[in-house]
């Protein structure tokens, strides 16, 4: 029998922190609970969850910095994180995900929705494995190792923009408007934002750019985005 999804739920009021574990049980998760960032930190010290669960708002560190400081490291790099909090402003969403979060969910939430979107999140974080390497001018994506290089030298992608940058280069020379580019890389029953695109894309530009290879991800005026060039087995 296979262990339970696990979810490191990172809030800071008692009642919601509490609220949150049940219905993450009841949905067959196993939740470990921290009220701080850094009682999470000390948690993760000991083990690697499935996926982080952050609210913006807590004591010393903020969620958000948190989430930088998980992008940071090595070893939660790779970890998909979750906005659960009551900032709605667009900014902040922007923010959230600029700073490396898979998914941004306001409260009051829905217990339910919140489940489905983890569940989202994990579909859409599960490695390529059976895929072949795709390369463009210099640039190669290898799904099986989770790895791209620009010109031989390794490149730091989220698994969003990793996604994100996989499906360009397998579809090269297409144009995709947003709509369809939320579809295909978040799924299309992730509940997320056109604007989350334009965030994964600047962000996927200014790791390209460490290669000099940013120039290949297009903007086409009025239509969406398109990668340039010819694929190489």
């Amino acid at each position: 029998m296979a262990a339970p999804v696990s979810v490191l739920v990172v809030e800071d009021e008692p009642a919601i922190l509490e609220l949150v574990a049940v219905n993450l049980e009841h949905a067959g998760f196993a939740p470990l609970r921290a009220a701080s960032a850094e009682e999470a930190a000390r948690l993760l010290r000991q083990t690697l969850p499935d996926v982080a669960l952050i609210d913006w708002m807590l004591p010393g560190q903020s969620g958000l910095a948190f989430a930088r400081r998980l992008r940071a490291d090595a070893r939660t790099r790779e970890l998909p994180v979750i906005f659960l909090t009551a900032r709605s402003g667009e900014n902040d969403k922007v923010a959230a995900l600029e700073a490396g979060a898979d998914d941004y969910l306001t409260k009051p939430f829905s217990p339910r929705e919140l489940v489905a979107r983890i569940r989202a999140v994990l579909r859409r974080r599960a490695p390529h494995l059976g895929e072949a390497p795709v390369e463009i001018a210099g640039l190669r994506l290898d799904p099986g190792a989770h790895e791209v290089r620009g010109n031989g030298r390794p490149l730091e992608l989220s698994a969003t923009e990793f996604r994100l940058l996989h499906f360009l280069m397998t579809h090269a020379n297409r144009v995709y408007s947003r709509s369809r580019l939320l579809d295909e890389v978040w799924g299309d029953a992730a509940v997320v934002e056109e604007r989350t695109v334009d965030v994964h894309v600047r962000r996927l530009r200014q790791a390209l750019a460490a290669s000099g290879h940013d120039a290949l991800v297009e903007t086409v005026r009025g239509s969406g985005y398109c990668l340039r060039g010819g694929a190489q087995p």
